[in-house]
């Protein structure tokens, strides 16, 4: 689905790179974006492709509905997240076994939510 689906409407400024080690989190609450050496202009579904990666599945519905996004804007974040979980698996498959856990953790939880929506 993520696929198929193309962006139609003006481009945004993205971060390009919205992950975990990326925000700064203080008393529960965002406090700082950083790291920025993938700032452009385009699709803002890269920049939800966190939903699958920080959030568990009651704060991704939370996050998902306060985004407001369509449904192929929604599906491309999750082919973003796909994406970044499976290139960063096989860079790690054989070097870091804790951070390629992490990715197949992620993948599932991919998979599963999409399931879930089918």
């Amino acid at each position: 689905m993520a696929l198929t689906s193309k962006w139609a409407g003006e481009p945004v400024w993205v971060h390009g790179d919205i992950a975990p080690g990326n925000i700064l989190i203080e008393n529960c609450k965002l406090c700082a974006v950083i790291d920025f050496g993938i700032l452009g202009v385009g699709d803002s579904s890269c920049d939800a492709a966190m939903a699958w990666t920080f959030f568990d599945d009651s704060s991704r519905k939370s996050f998902k509905n306060a985004l407001n996004f369509d449904a192929e804007t929604w599906n491309r974040a999750r082919g973003w997240a796909l994406w970044k979980a499976l290139i960063t698996y096989n860079y790690n498959k054989q070097s870091n076994k804790a951070v390629a856990d992490e990715q197949c953790n992620i993948i599932e939880v991919i998979i599963n939510d999409y399931e879930s929506e089918r």
